[in-house]
């Protein structure tokens, strides 16, 4: 018996010894393998692999993408490593009676895991299908309203009293509600919802989208509040504030316009509900007379209104981008006392060249004024009393007084 159990623990010796052997060569050969995965990588990596750009931005170089790879074939590498020892060890300790129970309780340890992972995915099979069931409907729901809407903003589908504009962030409005309806729907489905780590998880999320977003949802509800009112489009020329330009973005959280000098300003939506926006776009519909540019003047008694009024109309008349249909006209604001003050309003249409037509409108008007011999200038007179008589009354201060 002795000499059998020494055979028998030589043969499981010399059988342990090949299984070690066979051990250490296999995790050889599979450091070799991924070492010449690594290196085709790396000397393919020009040509096959291409830099990730999204939206013109480029985030990753090729470079870069080809490092990452590098050390995700490097961690690969271990993992597969620590797999193939711990499931090979257990083999070896099963061949000695004293390591046995050690042997059974990491195959316990390794396979009872795997096991329950196992049972856990099959329990969840008809969860899965009813997820997958509630987004397929989503889907097909959304298509369908993505269709509407298409048509909508289009023109090739009209609803007595809803306007083209408002298809696209009513679509977006309805989308975001189903989403919200959708994951509330598949909440309960998922696995572990139950859980106090998923509830809380949830509760903490609740707090922070709620403490710190509110003010992009007083934005985002002002977008709202301003796509329905239609003030405004794209492409218009508005005024806010003191800033006059052309919308050239509007969304759910900001509006941002371009100026005649090529600036771009951006107004959050609160803000831009919180003011009065002018909009000279609606002054230059076709059934419109056009927007009323006006500039005002002052000159002296001595020289007819008529005359004054001729001038200024000539001269309306002679900027180009002015219309000449509706005409010119002229308005007298005020008598002063020592001028009468004229507004000069003409018509036009050429939103885009405001700037140019007041500045060509001002030096027709200086021209004007120039070949009729009329000087536009109004000297000022301060006269002080002589020193004797500043006690009768004060200093008398004639402003704007003409010769």
């Amino acid at each position: 018996m002795d000499n059998e159990h020494l055979i028998n623990l030589l043969h499981n010796i010399g059988i342990v010894a090949g299984i070690f052997i066979a051990q250490i060569t296999a995790i050889v050969l599979i450091w070799l393998l991924f070492k010449l995965i690594s290196k085709h990588v790396s000397a393919n990596a020009h040509a096959r692999i291409k830099p990730l750009i999204i939206n013109k931005m480029r985030l990753l170089t090729a470079k870069q993408i080809t490092h990452f790879i590098i050390f995700l074939l490097r961690i690969l590498k271990y993992i597969v490593t620590i797999i193939w020892l711990f499931i090979s060890i257990p083999v070896i300790f099963s061949f000695f009676p004293q390591t046995q129970g050690l042997a059974h309780a990491l195959y316990e340890l390794i396979f009872n895991p795997l096991r329950n992972i196992g049972l856990a995915i099959v329990r969840y099979i008809p969860n899965l299908f009813t997820i997958i069931i509630i987004l397929v409907i989503t889907r097909y729901v959304l298509r369908g309203l993505k269709f509407f809407s298409d048509r909508i903003t289009h023109n090739k589908l009209k609803i007595q009293g809803f306007h083209h504009e408002w298809a696209h962030p009513t679509f977006n409005i309805i989308r975001f509600l189903i989403y919200a309806f959708t994951i509330a729907m598949i909440f309960p489905y998922l696995p572990g919802s139950d859980s106090r780590v998923f509830q809380g998880v949830s509760v903490l999320i609740g707090i922070i989208f709620s403490v710190g977003s509110s003010t992009a949802i007083g934005n985002l509800v002002a977008g709202l509040v301003i796509t329905y009112m239609r003030p405004f489009k794209v492409g218009d020329c508005i005024q806010i504030k003191e800033n006059i330009g052309f919308v050239v973005e509007k969304n759910l959280m900001v509006v941002r316009i371009k100026t005649h000098k090529n600036e771009y300003i951006t107004f959050p939506n609160l803000q831009v509900l919180q003011t009065s926006v002018i909009n000279y776009n609606t002054s230059s519909d076709e059934d419109e007379e056009g927007l009323i540019l006006n500039a005002e003047i002052t000159f002296n008694y001595a020289t007819s209104w008529r005359t004054v009024h001729e001038i200024l109309i000539e001269a309306a008349l002679k900027t180009s981008s002015v219309l000449h249909r509706p005409k010119p006209f002229v308005l007298q604001k005020a008598l002063d006392d020592f001028y009468a003050r004229y507004q000069i309003n003409c018509y036009t249409k050429q939103i885009d060249k405001i700037p140019k037509i007041y500045t060509e409108l001002f030096e027709n008007i200086q021209d004007c004024f120039a070949a009729h011999g009329l000087d536009m200038t109004a000297p000022q007179y301060r006269i002080n009393l002589p020193e004797e008589s500043r006690g009768k009354g004060p200093w008398v201060d004639y402003a704007d007084k003409d010769k």
